[in-house]
């Protein structure tokens, strides 16, 4: 019996530390927005809100102000290309997503953007939590296009 606990105990570990990385690469950084147009589509704007770092803060609005900025749009897509590598400072790294967004309003009226997402995690510093070692969006910059 403890043989089999050992091997589910290594097993177990095993797969965790294989599941983790993937977290830390560009390409997790990319599905953490596409999950916010996910969240944003699906109405769930308190989710969305909570990928922005300092808990939605970084978004420079209240979560009411940030519900309120989506009570006109009927339905929104994104578009992601492969992430820029991130660079590193001060115990983060930082990795671009560029992305374009379509979106139609209740009114009908359709809206079109192109631009970038930079998002941040924490790298493996002693103490970091599981929160801060998560992709979080730091900023987003979009401008309509025609």
């Amino acid at each position: 019996m403890m043989e089999v606990r050992m091997l589910f105990a290594v097993t177990t570990v095993l797969a965790a530390a294989s599941v983790a990385p993937a977290e830390k690469t560009p390409a997790a950084a990319r599905v953490v927005v596409e999950r916010y147009y996910a969240a944003i589509a699906h109405r769930d704007f308190g989710r969305a809100y909570r990928l922005w770092s300092d808990n939605g803060r970084a978004s420079g609005k209240t979560l009411d102000g940030f519900t309120r900025g989506f009570t006109q749009t009927a339905d929104t897509r994104v578009f992601t290309a492969p992430p820029v590598n991130g660079d590193a400072a001060a115990g983060s790294v930082f990795v671009t997503v560029p992305v374009r967004v379509e979106a139609r309003l209740k009114s009908g009226l359709r809206q079109r953007f192109a631009g970038r997402y930079v998002l941040r995690r924490v790298n493996d510093v002693p103490g970091a939590t599981a929160e801060q070692l998560r992709w979080h969006i730091m900023s987003a910059r979009l401008t309509p296009i025609r």
